[in-house]
């Protein structure tokens, strides 16, 4: 058997385990064992180290308690026993480690040393644990780690911090409320010739997680992505209705902030820059979604806020001023789906077939707009109608 995977609800007889550690041959049950995901129960923890041999590769423990359930359940007492456990992990061979506990802080110690143990095999690495610095200094020292999920701030760092070498990652991830601190490491350490140049070249996937409260999106948060100039997909997740109890916009950035950002990431195929919210107050009009559409012609997801009170005339500008001319002539990508999540919309008739029209133009092969609000699926409506209204006329021939 080469993976294992025990979950919080077990579906055999409760003595199973403990049978298998009573009639445990010489070299144990697995010995080729590779891959462990194990979600950790007062019931299942003492049984957890029959699985650990030295032939590991993949690695995932997790386990989630309410502070309350503590002293409740007595969970305290175990504390110890599951620190000593997860500390005793074997990773000499290991790939991948994936480590999920709450509450973290009585674990933090027990994974810092079991992190500090894993050497250049490791290319994967997730957790919803704050390490500290000189755990993430280890990370950010091993030559083949390639995806990596962040739960803190980083270490502090400057130029003149070399050796320093970011491994190339193609998969980022910063969780919490620590991005704009990352960004701004990343910020000091730019330049030709970097602590982050493989990065800079290597990294595909940027991940943002921003939690209750989020932070501002503006051109100071999104200038520094604009070095990962190969990122393929891009997700920041906030959600500015419930950020506080005035519900403000936190989308702060104007057409000319999202063009520089698409220009600067033609590879992009997924680009999420948080929930559109129905306060519309965000700068963006629909003119940055033409940028976007032309720069990044490979782009097959988009979720942006941008301001549709004057939406028909704002299509009308971009049909009308010459210096959107060119930008018409050009390619543009191939996106399906538009998610607008919250943004409001409401339309006359003639308003409808305008914003049909326009978002056609902007992307070509839209087929509809997903939004809490029934305006958009109207709206979706009348993208069907006009490709069908498309194919009968190249066809020759009407729907009736």
């Amino acid at each position: 058997m080469r993976r294992v995977s025990v979950y919080e609800v077990w579906s055999v007889e409760e003595d199973t385990l403990h049978k298998f550690r009573v009639n445990s041959p010489a070299d144990g049950w697995f010995p080729a064992l590779e891959g462990l995901s194990w979600c950790i129960t007062k019931s299942n923890l003492p049984y957890l180290d029959l699985f650990f041999f030295p032939h590991l590769k993949k690695v995932s423990i997790c386990a989630s308690w309410a502070e309350s359930s503590f002293e409740s359940e007595g969970l305290h007492e175990i504390l110890p026993v599951i620190a000593s456990t997860i500390s005793a992990l074997p990773v000499s061979t290991l790939q991948g480690l994936h480590l999920s506990v709450h509450p973290w802080a009585y674990f933090t110690a027990s994974f810092s040393s079991v992190v500090l143990r894993c050497g250049p095999p490791l290319t994967v690495f997730t957790s919803t644990t704050p390490l500290s610095d000189t755990v993430i200094d280890h990370l950010i020292h091993l030559p083949h780690l390639h995806t990596w999920s962040i739960g803190g701030p980083p270490p502090a760092y400057s130029a003149s911090s070399l050796p320093l070498v970011f491994p190339p990652l193609v998969e980022l991830t910063l969780k919490g409320g620590t991005a704009r601190e990352w960004f701004s490491l990343f910020e000091r350490l730019e330049g030709p010739a970097t602590p982050l140049s493989r990065v800079k070249e290597s990294l595909k996937s940027l991940h943002i997680n921003l939690n209750h409260p989020s932070p501002i999106i503006d051109v100071r948060f999104a200038s520094p992505i604009r070095m990962f100039r190969n990122l393929v997909s891009l997700n920041v997740e906030t959600f500015c209705h419930d950020t506080n109890s005035e519900n403000r916009c936190v989308f702060k950035l104007n057409d000319d902030d999202v063009t520089k950002l698409a220009i600067a990431l033609p590879q992009l195929q997924s680009l999420f820059l948080g929930d559109p919210c129905p306060e519309n107050t965000c700068a963006t009009t629909v003119a940055c979604l033409l940028q976007i559409s032309v720069h990044c012609v490979k782009l097959r997801e988009l979720k942006i806020h941008f301001n549709t009170r004057n939406v028909v005339g704002d299509l009308k500008g971009i049909s009308e001023d010459p210096n959107f001319q060119e930008l018409r002539s050009l390619p543009r990508c191939t996106l399906m789906r538009l998610s607008v999540a919250f943004a409001p919309l409401a339309l006359d008739r003639p308003g409808f077939k305008a914003v049909t029209n326009g978002m056609i133009d902007i992307f070509p092969c839209l087929r509809r707009c997903e939004g809490s609000e029934p305006a958009w699926i109207e709206l979706s409506v009348g993208l069907a109608n006009s490709r069908r209204a498309a194919v009968s006329v190249t066809l020759g021939f009407s729907f009736i």
